[in-house]
């Protein structure tokens, strides 16, 4: 269970989309666990629901769940501060080249026949689109706060997004 739960925490700490490849990059050159426990604890985290995993051509990119959320809450004491720092050092050394894997986009433009503002949002992964937006707002000073919190905040604003397209609603 300890390992499960370093995966959580680390892919709750970086807070973008982060690929099975990168996960499984910490967890070995760590000598946290190897390669086959790596992927086999991810399929089950996602099909228990704790993960969301996006498969995007060959690559899977995984986010936490609001239920990995509650369970970090649970047993995150269970993960020794070593370890914690064994993350945070990762993440330091490594979130530039997995950002660099993920290509973040917004802009935004007037049009001048319509009279509105349009924002458009994307995140790639290599050569696949994971995810486009395309708004209408009211002014310019939206679509710049857009544009910025898009760019700040796309590890969350695409895990709520398709957790909300995701949601089974049988009411």
């Amino acid at each position: 269970m300890e390992h499960k739960i370093t995966l959580l925490q680390l892919v709750y700490k970086i807070d973008i989309p982060i690929s099975s490849t990168q996960i499984t990059k910490f967890a070995v050159e760590e000598s946290f666990i190897n390669y086959y426990l790596v992927q086999q604890y991810l399929a089950e985290m996602a099909e228990n629901g704790y993960l969301d995993g996006v498969k995007s051509g060959n690559t899977t990119r995984y986010t936490i769940t609001d239920e990995g959320i509650k369970t970090l809450e649970t047993f995150g004491s269970y993960i020794s501060p070593h370890i914690k720092s064994r993350i945070a050092k990762f993440i330091t050394e490594h979130l530039g080249s997995v950002k660099q894997d993920l290509e973040i986009s917004a802009t935004h433009f007037y049009q001048f026949d319509t009279d509105e503002y349009f924002v458009k949002c994307a995140v790639y992964d290599e050569d696949h689109m994971l995810m486009e937006l395309n708004l209408s707002v009211v002014n310019r000073e939206q679509a710049l706060q857009i544009c910025n919190n898009w760019k700040n905040n796309v590890g969350r604003a695409y895990k709520e997004i398709m957790e909300i397209l995701l949601m089974n609603n049988t009411q």
